[in-house]
């Protein structure tokens, strides 16, 4: 496994949602009220779309492009009875660094 920082601790507040750039991957890290803290891939599941606009009420991630709303403690779809989860990413916690497993992480490309 290779884990990989992806922000400090006190960059997400419980209840709160970030999401952060990996290379190439999107990470969407989750504090559910009264959980702990969980990492997804920042893409919905239903329909390959960027989580960028999502909503979260301290449980449902929200996703505005079709209404998709996924409960942010198990990642599974709340809105539709479907098998569609959220893809979670193993993460621990060392010191103050929050770090995930992305797997094999490409290089963003620069900017033209």
């Amino acid at each position: 496994m290779a884990f990989t920082v992806i922000c400090n601790k006190d960059a997400l507040a419980e209840g709160a949602m970030g999401l952060f750039q990996v290379g190439k991957k999107s990470v969407l890290l989750v504090w559910p009220t009264g959980g702990e803290i969980k990492a997804y891939r920042g893409r919905c599941p239903h329909a390959d779309m960027p989580l960028t606009e999502s909503t979260f009420d301290g449980k449902t991630l929200m996703c505005t492009h079709h209404m998709w709303g996924f409960d942010c403690n198990t990642g599974k779809c709340s809105t539709h009875l479907v098998r569609n989860a959220l893809h979670p990413y193993e993460i621990k916690i060392e010191g103050d660094e929050i770090q995930v497993d992305v797997g094999p992480v490409k290089p963003a490309r620069a900017p033209a």
